[in-house]
């Protein structure tokens, strides 16, 4: 209930606390929730606070007006319990309960689809999902001449969902006229949803109230002053909107002897105003704040237990925590006598009141950091200094001596030792060394909940906190009844993007300066042996996905209903400059065989605070079975079979990329200012004598012998394709500087050995090849790039046969014309090394790069005329000899 809604001066009034119960699930089906609701409301009705305003209840029941379109998606199943309103425009007579009638003296009330016509206006009212709908009830009653539309809702919080509310209450007064009041409940209803108020008032298509989103109040007024003319004057000017009334059919009119209007000619309406809407980060900080401090008052609890490892995850939650006890001393300063009597209740002390949050926070928050040998002194730090920033009672404790505990039971019963990866053990050993571990600190966890209050002198108990986000839970990279297990998890429907991001936020707003450094550590379980005092693992490794890879799969399969094979569909356009379809292919079905392993422990995941919409909790929002077939079959019979069919475009598109260089976008004199190219050679094709048909021209020798410089997009990188020189020719030496990302340019002497010389960045290790017996970059990266340095020079290879059938190879073995090896050639073009056969690698190479049929002898394919190459559709004429 409002408290003293008269005291406001209000004439209208309506919301949805009148005792809506909408969490009640299933209880909706018990003819106790029917009676009960029916005596709330004749309380409300028998109430002095309900007297002599127009109101959603009051001293008289002037119209039942039924949900009309019901919500059936995400988190509501309210066809379940329900049947809308089908008749529309039409009411019925509704017979009273008899204790209802001893209030009003009224047997039958009208229900139905109708609205209300007081002395001065007309009310019309929408509930909850009506406005979403495609066609809402809105628009035919403002074409009927409502004036004032209410809606009462339960719209629940989604990080960035806010403007989607503010742009739908907008709109709906925007094409119509009218006063739109938008009512939502704000706080937990008992359930992992928060509903987070934004209360609004608008007129026509303008802002003039902004309620709260978040807020530990149980009750917020928001008002507005708004003139009636405004509107019909709004509505006369739209001339379409007047014919489209005058065609209207009529809504059955309740007729009531009440003015909304009052006599206050000098009351100023109120100003039009621009929404604020509050950052994810500041959302995070916010909501699920609020969450906790319902969730706590309700339970009867003392306060939270939280194992604050000091990784991101944890220390989160250890941050909602400081937010809520923010918001509490906040409110209690505000003079809110709610919150402060449920402080003292709480805390167990009558005369206690709140001021520093750090204070409060060690008063009903505990931390514990729950340490093994295989934990770090870095990660043990980061808990404690954290800890004492927000304010918390913190413990630190050893794990040791309990995980040693259950592996002697192991050991006693079948005489086998288990041993960790790193000692020599099986993958299965190793994980379930790691899961023992993070057991052992759940069962603790709860121990120290259940008695670090009697052990301080306090009754009761804590909650204990999860902290699983939403990224981990859908993959299933956490173990069945860890820590994950607790009783409320504030951010399991949080991103580990958004949570990062979060971090960075609360170091600005909180000051936790302990933040920077658990920002910057890599996250890691640390349930693996540590090497030589560092991490042996880190979770990413141990997925084998990044966190934002996991955010993708979890947006398309949810938000876009994509099972494996569209979801490959969809990333091979995504993921077009970044992975090859065959990479995406793999990716794809590494993350749908962990789902379908691990989509079991969704069915004990911990209540979590919802906040994302590709939420896999099991419990409603997302309804799938738990036992799947792993391998995907069918499905990924699919992808493979499309990803043969991509490969091939993929590659041709590759090449065609490489092969096409505007004439605008080189600029060769820019490139080598001294050489004195003459750009009247170049043809309309834009390509010319002398030039290669990738990169730019480098005259050095006596033949003009060119020398390819392709650059890759964005990481400095250099590659070549083609590229032709002739037998005679000489490499002068010359420095070409090759730029590198990491570290700088680099000066890379080109040796005279009459062999042609491409420099090649090796994409993804950083190695630098160049053909000879000379290997560029680091040996470790040599090593991880190619796994060998060999060289043959007689043969023409460049580094070494993997290396180079992963690079692309280069020919430099002009006596017999061929590079490396004939698949990779097929894959980069051919290169012609003997001009008086005027072959290059085979039929088979150049059939695939297209056809050169331009040969002196009808017939004859790939001949030299002039000394010219005579190329094909990708190959294009360059200089040879005569």
């Amino acid at each position: 209930m409002y408290p003293k809604p008269m005291g406001y001066g209000f004439r209208r009034k309506y919301g949805k606390d009148f005792g809506d119960g909408y969490g009640c699930g299933d209880h909706f089906l018990e003819s106790d929730t029917f009676l009960h609701s029916w005596q709330v409301l004749a309380n409300l009705l028998s109430s002095p606070e309900t007297q002599d305003i127009l109101c959603d209840v009051g001293i008289k029941i002037l119209l039942i007006r039924p949900k009309i379109a019901l919500c059936n998606d995400g988190n509501y199943r309210e066809t379940r319990w329900f049947t809308g309103w089908s008749k529309r425009k039409m009411t019925e007579d509704y017979f009273l309960p008899r204790m209802i009638q001893d209030i009003t003296g009224q047997k039958t009330v009208p229900i139905g689809d109708a609205v209300i016509s007081t002395l001065d206006t007309c009310i019309g009212s929408e509930i909850c999902e009506e406005l979403w709908t495609s066609h809402s009830q809105h628009i035919d009653m403002s074409l009927d001449g409502v004036e004032i539309i209410t809606n009462s809702s339960g719209s629940h919080h989604e990080l960035r969902k806010a403007y989607v509310r503010v742009d739908l209450i907008k709109s709906a007064t925007m094409k119509c006229g009218g006063v739109y009041m938008f009512a939502n409940f704000i706080g937990c209803d008992g359930e992992r949803t928060y509903y987070d108020g934004c209360s609004a008032i608008a007129v026509n298509g303008q802002m003039v109230s902004q309620g709260p989103q978040f807020s530990v109040q149980e009750v917020i007024v928001d008002t507005a002053t708004v003139d009636l003319e405004d509107v019909r004057g709004y509505r006369n000017s739209l001339r379409s909107h007047s014919l489209r009334a005058s065609q209207s059919t009529s809504y059955p009119r309740v007729h009531c002897d009440f003015a909304v209007t009052n006599n206050d000619f000098f009351r100023p309406t109120s100003d039009t105003l621009e929404w604020q809407y509050h950052t994810a980060e500041e959302e995070i900080s916010d909501g699920p704040a609020c969450w906790l401090w319902d969730y706590l008052r309700r339970s009867g609890q003392g306060g939270f237990f939280l194992p604050l490892s000091g990784g991101i995850d944890s220390s989160s939650t250890a941050c909602i925590v400081a937010s809520m006890c923010h918001k509490i001393c906040e409110a209690v300063k505000n003079g809110d006598t709610k919150v402060l009597s449920d402080v003292r209740r709480i805390i167990g002390d009558g005369a206690y009141v709140p001021q520093d949050p750090r204070e409060l926070a060690n008063k009903v928050f505990t931390t514990c950091y729950m340490g093994s040998e295989n934990s770090s002194q870095e990660t043990r730090d980061r808990a404690a200094g954290l800890a004492q920033q927000i304010g918390s009672f913190h413990l630190t404790i050893s794990i040791d001596l309990a995980v040693a505990a259950f592996l002697s039971i192991f050991t006693a019963t079948l005489k086998l030792v288990p041993r960790f990866k790193a000692m020599g053990g099986s993958p299965r050993e190793n994980l379930a060394l790691q899961n023992v571990q993070a057991r052992v600190r759940m069962v603790l966890a709860y121990l120290f909940a259940q008695l670090v209050l009697w052990a301080r002198g306090r009754s009761g108990g804590l909650l204990v906190l999860g902290s699983a986000n939403v990224d981990e839970s859908l993959r299933g990279y956490m173990t069945k009844y860890d820590c994950s297990s607790a009783d409320i998890n504030p951010i399991g429907g949080i991103s580990k993007t958004d949570l990062r991001s979060f971090i960075q936020h609360c170091i600005t707003k909180f000051g936790f300066t302990t933040l920077e450094k658990i920002y910057d550590a890599p996250p890691t379980a640390e349930l693996e042996p540590l090497s030589n005092g560092q991490l042996a693992q880190t979770d990413e490794e141990d997925m084998g996905m990044t966190y934002e890879e996991l955010s993708i799969y979890g947006r398309l399969r949810k938000q876009k209903q994509c099972g494996p094979y569209s979801m490959f569909s969809k990333l091979v356009h995504t993921w077009a400059n970044r992975y090859s379809p065959e990479q995406i292919a793999q990716k794809v079905k590494h993350f749908f065989r962990c789902y379908a392993i691990n989509r079991h422990k969704m069915t004990t995941l911990t209540p979590s605070y919802h906040a994302e919409s590709y939420s896999p909790d099991d419990n409603r929002f997302d309804h799938r079975q738990f036992l799947y077939n792993a391998s995907w079959s069918w499905q990924f019979s699919c992808i493979d079979e499309q990803t043969r069919k991509l490969t091939l475009l993929f590659e041709e598109r590759t090449d065609q990329k490489t092969d096409r260089i505007p004439s605008q976008s080189r600029d060769v004199n820019s490139f080598n200012a001294s050489s004195n190219v003459d750009n009247s050679k170049i043809t309309k094709q834009g390509w010319g004598s002398g030039m290669s048909n990738v990169g730019v021209e480098v005259p050095i020798g006596d033949l003009g012998t060119s020398i390819e410089l392709n650059h890759l997009k964005g990481e400095g990188q250099i590659a070549s394709r083609h590229s032709e020189v002739s037998e005679n020719s000489k490499l002068e030496k010359e420095d070409v500087f090759v730029p590198d990302q990491k570290n700088g340019a680099k000066s890379i002497p080109e040796e005279d050995n009459g062999r042609m010389h491409v420099l090649r960045v090796v994409s993804k290790c950083g190695s630098i090849c160049d053909g000879q017996d000379q290997r560029r970059g680091t040996e470790e990266e040599v090593n991880r790039c190619t796994g060998s340095t060999s060289e043959e020079q007689e043969m023409g290879r460049g580094i070494g046969g993997e290396t180079v059938n992963r690079c692309c190879s280069i020919s430099d073995g002009l006596d017999v014309g061929r590079g490396m090896g004939r698949e990779e050639l097929k894959r980069c073009g051919s290169i012609s090394g003997r001009p008086d056969m005027g072959w290059g690698l085979g039929g088979g190479v150049v059939g695939s790069c297209g056809p050169a049929s331009e040969g002196l002898v009808q017939g004859h394919k790939r001949e030299y005329v002039g000394g010219t190459a005579i190329g094909g559709k990708r190959f294009k004429p360059i200089q040879g000899i005569a």
